[in-house]
């Protein structure tokens, strides 16, 4: 109860109540002495109530308070459902709302912090390897004995893994902007043929190398970002031309309507496995097939990041025929 007067509204509103009675009793007093006793009486009814009525709400604020404290401390099977009384409802309905945002943004960090986790052993997995034979090389380099024709061969190879180790970093650094939403895309109009041809313009002269035939089919204009599409396309056609035969094929195909503008990219190689479909833009994630391809496994994971960040769709499936089959859309609108 002395608890209760260390509450500055209290000892306010108690005042008043003393105050109003004192007034009621006096003016009693004053106008007819016989109500004298029952106003004192009834103001003393008053004030009995009023201080009963503010020791429960008090001693029930107090377990509320306790009961938050508990959450805050993640203390588990805390129930705050039998808070039923007017405010005190609302202020339940409040606090479960936040409890249930505080748990879900703790489990988010959680995970979070297991995928940077796992995020960075992928990252130091994939570094390592290359840098592990740049040791080997540059050890073998060291010998005096070295002929030329070999000192350029292990400088030629040199040269490949640390052009694959700047790619990776540089894909990775594209993928984290897109992870953190600092990027804007810039959609403009383009004609479909103009955009493809413009995405495999980087991989024309390994497709040559390889002796493999790229066909491409397109009519009418996609609304999107020129250079970011034309990255994710591109990395979907490496894809396709790694898991091709040499003198095999691959057919890009594009159309709109209008709900969305659609590409179709297929290859004649030996199809994606059952089991890799599931996880093929998963990052990181090399399938049976990609074992001895050389790739890092996120090219496919940045086309999609890039596609759906477009409001747009992006689907890997096998062709009716052998080969792949990679269907891209660009939605006009949200579905």
């Amino acid at each position: 109860m002395i608890k209760l007067f260390r509450n500055l509204d209290v000892c306010r509103s108690f005042t008043a109540m003393c105050v109003i009675s004192l007034l009621t009793v006096g003016g009693a007093w004053y106008f007819d002495k016989r109500l004298l006793i029952p106003s004192a009486a009834v103001c003393a009814l008053f004030i009995i109530v009023h201080i009963l009525t503010l020791f429960w709400r008090y001693k029930r604020i107090t377990a509320l308070t306790a009961d938050i404290n508990k959450i805050l401390h993640n203390e588990k099977n805390i129930s705050i459902n039998h808070y039923v009384e007017g405010e005190l409802a609302l202020l339940q309905s409040e606090i479960y709302k936040m409890t249930v945002r505080l748990r879900e943004q703790q489990s988010k960090l959680l995970d979070d912090k297991v995928f940077l986790a796992d995020l960075l052993a992928d990252i130091s997995h994939q570094i390592r390897t290359p840098l592990t034979s740049i040791n080997i090389l540059v050890s073998m380099l060291s010998k005096p004995d070295l002929t030329f024709e070999k000192r350029e061969q292990i400088v030629h190879k040199l040269y490949g893994l640390l052009s694959r180790i700047d790619w990776l970093i540089t894909a990775l650094l594209k993928m984290s902007k897109l992870d953190a939403g600092t990027i804007k895309f810039h959609k403009e109009p383009i004609a479909l043929n103009e955009l493809l041809e413009k995405a495999c313009m980087p991989v024309r002269v390994p497709i040559e190398l390889r002796g493999q035939e790229l066909e491409i089919e397109a009519d009418g204009e996609c609304i999107c970002d020129v250079a970011w599409s034309c990255e994710a396309i591109g990395n979907i056609v490496k894809n396709c031309m790694e898991h091709t035969p040499d003198g095999g094929s691959i057919h890009i195909s594009g159309q709109n309507n209008p709900l969305y503008t659609e590409i179709i990219i297929t290859d004649d190689g030996s199809g994606i496995a059952a089991e890799d479909l599931p996880h093929i833009f998963e990052r990181f994630y090399k399938g049976k097939e990609s074992e001895d391809k050389g790739g890092f496994g996120i090219g496919l994971a940045l086309a999609r990041m890039i596609v759906t960040g477009q409001n747009g769709t992006l689907k890997a499936e096998n062709a009716p025929s052998d080969g792949a089959m990679f269907t891209m859309r660009f939605y006009e609108s949200t579905i």
